[in-house]
């Protein structure tokens, strides 16, 4: 949807992810480095999480204590719906991770603040209602006015539809793999 200060906004709320807490979805975005074992193979954890079009995920900048949270910095390649024209290649910075949601800024073409994502937690008797808003432009100050040309040759209609196929699809996979993952590395019976 359009929304009155000219951003735009993709949105979904997903089916109830089984299995899977508002605590194992802060523990995964802090820890999305390292590998995994599938079928007696190692890989990627970020591969694993969505395997046609994640490509690598890395902390650019953590805490001064070396934990993740608010401040911190991640890399993120990848091609949604496994498109090299819906290539992500983006630092992102995390301005919220915790039970209730996540929120970060990508840093699109060298320009902050024309993107955010936004997500959120809660906690239901089956597992979590996992909601995620993707946002568009900028909101205020005199980027506004490059609104138009960010949504027709940054992230048009069809770049935003392949998002959220994209995200339904990594979303739809952590309650196969999520809370053995969390448990194993943990010891957390959660």
């Amino acid at each position: 949807e359009r929304l009155a200060d000219g951003r735009l906004s993709y949105w979904i709320r997903h089916q109830i992810i089984k299995g899977v807490t508002p605590r194992m979805l802060v523990w995964w975005f802090s820890h999305l480095e390292g590998d995994v074992i599938v079928g007696n193979k190692r890989i990627n954890r970020y591969r694993a999480w969505h395997p046609y079009d994640h490509v690598h995920a890395s902390y650019a900048r953590r805490l001064p204590d070396g934990s993740i949270g608010p401040g911190a910095r991640i890399r993120l390649r990848e091609y949604l719906g496994a498109n090299a024209r819906y290539a992500v290649d983006t630092v992102t910075t995390i301005e919220k991770l915790d039970e209730d949601g996540f929120i970060h800024h990508p840093t699109v073409h060298g320009i902050r603040g024309v993107v955010c994502m936004e997500y959120s937690f809660t906690r239901v008797s089956e597992g979590t209602r996992y909601e995620n808003r993707l946002l568009v432009g900028a909101a205020e100050g005199w980027m506004r006015l490059i609104n138009p040309l960010i949504q027709r040759f940054g992230f048009d209609h069809a770049h935003g539809l392949a998002w959220l196929r994209h995200n339904i699809e990594e979303v739809g996979l952590f309650e196969h793999f999520l809370p053995d993952l969390y448990r194993h590395e943990t010891g957390d019976g959660e």
